[in-house]
């Protein structure tokens, strides 16, 4: 009989629909998957190499400390300075964590009791939602709107009984760039109302060559522990390498609970995520070349979809306003992102994510990933037109 903790929670929409997709394969469709945020890239291959090295020695396949290898809390040390200007302990104010993910159950199992409140962003990660339920917590969202570039309006945000608020810069799934301004009302507002703030910040170098860390605003570290990753920026999504970045209280109050759910990570991985964080301008600059190309594609296809969207948005997806009506439209029915995500699956065997499963707010968008080969994306052009224009074949 399964535990009351799981009650509300459904399985995650895309495992759900991976599965759905591989029956469609299955049976001949051959579906471009444009809707996940898996970088298909490799890492450097220095890293790999550091990997293939480390693994090679003897001494090296032993249990590894809970707080993680002084090597690679130094890189991330000094990756902090070099990128965000910020100064940290690498003793004390660094936890690295079996991808950023782990992250956001630990803090919520380490900070949340039965019916404690916390502030979400909608539309936003799913994973927030889920954390903060099976913790205990109670979800509470804020909504997010074009209109306001989607920054929280923080007059309209029912601060009783919050105790802990997500917030996620560049954010995803919209890509808006965070401001200096933005920074400083979040650190105010947290400060004002006693509140932690979670700032989990994977995409702040793709697409974007000013990466900014809400821990850079003075007094931050108050009030704030932020997550950050190897996924996006160093293309290690299966590696499973993030951390978590706080004043030394909130370290050790996290690792208490973590130290008590799994071990600390494979001393080679750990190695060859340092040598990845020591990287140069040249890298970053290298694997944005290739997204930039990709995301000019991934506009053709919104065009031909008639979504409307910010060419200024960063990170690894393009977030489009859905047309008013599906495409090819049905007479009397209205669009949503999961319609035009489904008319686009089921007509052209392309999968594009529908806004909604960020949250209500994300209803009437869909998202578009860059992990993809340009050809693919081409491809899925293609597809769309013939599905769009059948009587002309495409053309």
């Amino acid at each position: 009989m399964l535990s009351k903790r799981l009650e509300g929670i459904g399985e995650y929409y895309f495992s759900t629909k991976l599965r759905e997709i591989d029956d469609m394969n299955k049976a001949g469709k051959n579906v471009i998957n444009l809707g996940i945020g898996s970088p298909d890239l490799p890492p450097h291959p220095d890293v790999i190499k550091t990997l293939q090295e480390e693994s090679a020695k003897p001494n090296t396949h032993a249990y590894q400390s809970y707080k993680g290898s002084p090597v690679l809390r130094q890189a991330i040390a000094d990756w902090y300075k070099t990128w965000y200007n910020v100064e940290l302990n690498a003793d004390s104010e660094i936890l690295p964590l079996i991808g950023s993910k782990e992250g956001i159950m630990h803090i919520c199992m380490t900070y949340l009791n039965e019916g404690d409140k916390v502030l979400l962003p909608n539309p936003g990660y799913p994973t927030y939602c889920s954390a903060v339920k099976l913790a205990g917590g109670t979800c509470m969202d804020y909504e997010l709107t074009a209109e306001n570039n989607w920054f929280p309006d923080f007059t309209a945000i029912d601060t009783r009984g919050v105790k802990l608020m997500f917030v996620n810069y560049p954010q995803m799934p919209t890509g808006q760039l965070p401001s200096i301004n933005l920074f400083e009302q979040l650190i105010a507002f947290a400060k004002q109302h006693s509140i932690l703030i979670i700032h989990d910040n994977p995409y702040s170098f793709i697409l974007n060559d000013e990466p900014m860390s809400l821990l850079s605003i003075a007094g931050a570290k108050d009030v704030v522990i932020e997550l950050n990753s190897l996924s996006k920026s160093q293309n290690m999504a299966g590696w499973r390498v993030g951390m978590m970045i706080a004043n030394k209280q909130r370290i050790d109050e996290v690792l208490r609970f973590k130290s008590n759910m799994d071990s600390g990570m494979f001393l080679p991985v750990q190695l060859a995520a340092a040598k990845a964080l020591a990287l140069g301008r040249d890298w970053y600059d290298s694997i944005n070349a290739v997204y930039a190309q990709r995301r000019l594609k991934v506009f053709q296809l919104l065009d031909l979809l008639n979504c409307s969207y910010s060419k200024n948005q960063v990170g690894m997806f393009v977030w489009a306003k859905a047309p008013a009506s599906p495409t090819p439209p049905k007479e009397g029915q209205k669009a949503t992102g999961y319609e035009l995500s489904d008319a686009v699956l089921y007509g052209s065997n392309v999968f594009i994510t529908p806004g909604g499963i960020f949250g209500n707010a994300g209803d009437g968008y869909v998202r578009v990933s860059l992990c993809c080969k340009e050809e693919k994306i081409e491809e899925s052009i293609e597809r769309i037109n013939a599905f769009l224009n059948p009587s002309t074949g495409g053309a």
